[in-house]
């Protein structure tokens, strides 16, 4: 992200209202690798290919504000490969991590990972500072500290339906696993904004509480989720496609102050929920219209959600959720096209 898009995501969160509307999109493996002509095997293991392909997609649509821009990740095996899950990599599929506590017995024998050492992070956090000379001379900057969330990991260490029973059967290990994995990331995010003092946001990205009910994300997600945001840094970005109703009126307790949802959810009712206090960062339809939709399907759709909304502070466009797999160039260009030719209220 360069000087001036940091510059006014901040003035966003103030809000400041920018006509056109900003545009903001997540990007990660699932979109850029096959966008770039490249399978996802070689964008995890190629620096060249990797930094190329974020290169392009900047220089490509610098109207754009790509979150968080030049990632450096494994799909979902980077967290949970430290704690000893193994990893599958197939060429040209998203990884998976394999579940590695098989009974909430196996939950004692946890210890908590060293995030300057242990599992996939040390080879990824090596990656941004070999490249760092080059994103910086490229004029962006490494700006957010980036992981899972607690849950996100605990699912895929020991399964999400083992995840879930635990938390209504054995709620005592589930808490002291949820304990390991949060205090590991908090290490991680303060081990990021080290290496990296340019880094001023943090970004989590969680569905699981879209799965769980109110008393179970009080109990389960909220405290842990409180703790983690506690940065000192100027953005605090939260991903969750899932459905949100349950959590999102506790945002701004938790110091949330940009928000990623799923498409399905009025931005108008969240806005009105978080009382505008929230940056709302979405939401069209990520596969059904930015994929596979026709450009007149795209334009509407912009239409629909720029003309509908009651105040247009406080708003990034873009799709409910990251950049999904598919995504054409042409439908980017429609859709940033789209956005500049609405007129804002």
């Amino acid at each position: 992200m360069t000087d001036k898009q940091w510059n006014n995501l901040i003035k966003i969160i103030d809000g400041e209202v920018f006509k056109p509307l900003p545009m903001g999109f997540i990007i990660d493996s699932p979109w850029l690798p096959n966008w770039f002509g490249i399978n996802i095997l070689d964008y995890f293991t190629n620096d060249d290919l990797w930094f190329e392909s974020n290169r392009k997609a900047v220089e490509t649509y610098p109207d754009i504000m790509f979150f968080p821009g030049f990632w450096s990740e494994l799909g979902m095996c980077s967290e949970p490969s430290a704690f000893g899950a193994i990893s599958s990599f197939p060429v040209n599929q998203f990884p998976h991590a394999h579940k590695c506590i098989l009974s909430v017995d196996d939950i004692k024998r946890i210890k908590k990972p060293d995030p300057k050492k242990d599992g996939l992070n040390a080879f990824l956090l090596n990656r941004l500072k070999l490249n760092e000379q080059r994103i910086n001379d490229n004029g962006h900057k490494i700006r957010f500290s980036v992981s899972r969330g607690h849950l996100n990991i605990a699912s895929y260490l020991m399964g999400m339906t083992e995840l879930m029973t635990g938390m209504l059967m054995n709620p005592e290990q589930i808490h002291s696993l949820l304990r390991i994995i949060t205090d590991y990331l908090k290490e991680w995010h303060d081990l990021q904004k080290e290496k990296f003092p340019s880094i001023d946001g943090i970004m989590i990205l969680d569905d699981i509480i879209g799965f769980i009910g109110e008393e179970e994300f009080k109990q389960f997600g909220l405290p842990y989720m409180k703790e983690l945001f506690d940065k000192n840094v100027k953005v605090k970005l939260f991903h969750n496609d899932a459905d949100c109703r349950v959590s999102v009126k506790y945002l701004s307790e938790i110091g949330i102050n940009v928000f990623n949802m799923a498409f399905n959810t009025s931005l108008n009712e969240l806005k009105s929920i978080t009382e505008n206090k929230v940056v709302m960062f979405g939401n069209i339809p990520p596969r059904d219209v930015l994929a596979q939709g026709s450009q007149a399907d795209i334009e509407k759709s912009v239409n629909d959600l720029i003309n509908g909304l009651d105040d247009p502070s406080r708003v990034i466009v873009s799709c409910g959720g990251g950049m999904p797999p598919g995504v054409s160039s042409d439908n980017i260009s429609c859709f940033i096209q789209s956005v500049m030719n609405v007129a804002v209220k």
